[in-house]
């Protein structure tokens, strides 16, 4: 193994900065140093390394085959250094500036938006701007920090960090049972009045597990109510319209209050996941690192 404490590293900033100006002189006016200074850093560089890197001639500067190798990857070394530094200090700095974050309706009034309140306590230089929408929002296209995102990830260049488990109920109101009957098995439901949340994939089908691991195709035929919202499905089924499937974030505080009451309990509904989304960066804001890290902890993650 190589001993680094032989070799300066500073000498690599000096080496990169002459590949790239082109000549020693243009390297030394670029690092505010003398030529002679410069020089002297690359004879001593070539010496510590036993390797000749530059090819020096009266007309021009050019680089040996090791030279080439050597420049890429000292470029590379000081940008891994650089972005170890920013990442350092970023853990010292107060999250501050304007953090847009965009979320499905239901989610960013009832998860998002109390979440933001108590980041915004926590570090009072910090600004929101929330964006609630259940149609897919361009990060780029609109500026947004970060997104919430329900469900399957599209393929995308963007990154994502899980932040909770998506689960989903069958729920009704107490009336609408009380006038349909309460189902006994999946075979029970697809006459039933139905409320449907038109923006996924098959709103009005889905698959249920059995307590013994079997699984049922359930295909609603009578859909009496569907929305681009899930607020406004929720709202639906809290009127008695039909059953819905619904998020248990969602529906979970209206189960508790027997406000609606879950269809078919010993039954679940496939799980997945819940992603905050943000543009691919060599180094993640310190404000979108706040937002998920307390996203995260709501979620008892």
């Amino acid at each position: 193994m190589i001993d680094l404490s032989a070799i300066n590293l500073n000498r690599l900033t000096t080496f990169v900065a002459v590949v790239e100006a082109g000549s020693l002189t243009a390297a030394a006016s670029r690092l505010g140093l003398a030529k002679s200074m410069v020089s002297k850093h690359m004879q001593l560089l070539e010496q510590e390394i036993g390797v000749g890197l530059l090819l020096r001639s009266t007309r021009k500067l050019s680089l040996t085959e090791a030279g080439r190798a050597f420049y890429e990857s000292s470029r590379q070394l000081l940008q891994a250094a650089e972005q170890a530094i920013e990442q350092a200090r970023s853990g010292r700095l107060t999250p501050q500036g304007t953090l847009r974050v965009a979320s499905p309706i239901d989610y960013g009034v009832m998860v998002l938006s109390p979440v933001l309140t108590q980041l915004r306590a926590q570090f009072p230089a910090l600004r929101i701007e929330l964006i609630c929408s259940d149609h897919r929002i361009d990060l780029i296209a609109e500026g947004i920090d970060v997104t919430v995102r329900l469900g399957k990830l599209a393929d995308s260049g963007y990154m994502a960090t899980r932040i909770d488990t998506l689960a989903r109920w069958l729920v009704a109101s107490p009336a609408l049972l009380a006038r349909h009957g309460t189902p006994a098995s999946p075979d029970d439901l697809p006459q039933l009045p139905h409320i449907a949340l038109s923006v996924i994939a098959q709103p009005n089908q889905f698959t249920l597990r059995a307590p013994d691991g079997g699984q049922t195709e359930v295909h609603m035929q009578n859909t009496v109510f569907s929305s681009n919202t899930a607020y406004a499905t929720r709202a639906a089924a809290l009127a008695g319209d039909g059953i819905l499937r619904a998020t248990v974030f969602s529906v979970k505080d209206d189960v508790a209050a027997g406000r609606l009451l879950r269809v078919l309990p010993e039954w679940t509904l496939p799980e997945s996941a819940i992603h905050a989304v943000y543009p691919a960066t060599s180094h993640l804001p310190q404000k979108v690192r706040v937002l998920i890290d307390a996203l995260k902890a709501a979620s008892g993650g």
